[in-house]
């Protein structure tokens, strides 16, 4: 594990920040400037557990993570998938125990982010704290959209929703083009976030298929079809507020 200034780490962060926002030169070079410890983990390591008081925020660098919460015999709701220059617990900031988890998908690099060093950041560049804020707000937006699709939208209209969503923004972040990305979510991790069973995915998964809509294998999709499936579950990219897109 190392600690010191990481150009290259910390310029997945910049690129999602200027994906919702426009940073200047001096904003930019102050984020590149950030002290960070960086570190791999395996698949199916918690990063923070629900109930700790984390002293560090942790931004993913390669792989992929999830929020969740476990309930009554150990069943879990997924409630947010993340990506590559996505800081999953960016809220321990302010909020200081954590009343989720988080744990990697994917094996994982992070760059572990001190929290004193983001509040002397956003102190001496009071729009970083803004932008943070923004980037709060839209991880809000975006748990309203799952809200309701959880609550008013069939499975097929949910999957094709996340197939969407996830595409835009790794296409935001320089991590998806042509309609394909990589996909390295199971089918479990699917009914977990959609509340859906393994038969139920694989039954949708299925009847996409036939239509020409997605393929999905070896942890790669291709939306064959893109305006048939935003069309197919009225998705609206607007909540993902982007303000700078990657081409398609």
């Amino acid at each position: 594990m190392s600690s010191a200034p990481d150009t290259h780490s910390l310029n997945m962060l910049v690129r999602r920040l200027e994906s919702i926002a426009k940073l200047s030169e001096e904003e930019r070079q102050a984020i590149l400037s950030l002290p960070v410890k960086t570190r791999v983990l395996k698949a199916g390591h918690d990063v923070v557990r629900e109930g700790d008081r984390p002293s560090q925020c942790c931004l993913i660098l390669d792989g992929w993570a999830c929020r969740y919460k476990l309930i009554d015999g150990g069943r879990r709701q997924i409630l947010s998938f993340h990506i590559p220059g996505d800081i999953p617990d960016l809220q321990s900031l302010h909020i200081h125990t954590m009343d989720h988890s988080v744990v990697t998908l994917t094996q994982a690099s992070l760059a572990l982010l001190a929290h004193e060093n983001l509040l002397d950041l956003i102190e001496r560049y009071p729009r970083l704290g803004a932008i943070f804020w923004r980037e709060t707000l839209i991880d809000a937006a975006i748990f309203r959209e799952w809200m309701t699709g959880m609550g008013r939208r069939t499975a097929f209209e949910r999957l094709a929703h996340l197939f969407c969503e996830l595409y835009l923004r790794l296409q935001a972040v320089g991590l998806a083009r042509s309609y394909r990305s990589a996909f390295p979510i199971t089918q479990t991790d699917l009914g977990d976030a959609l509340g859906l069973s393994n038969v139920h995915v694989n039954r949708v998964l299925k009847e996409m298929r036939e239509q020409g809509l997605v393929t999905l294998r070896s942890s790669t999709l291709v939306i064959e079809k893109w305006d048939e499936l935003v069309g197919a579950c009225g998705f609206d990219p607007m909540y993902l507020h982007l303000e700078k897109r990657a081409a398609a």
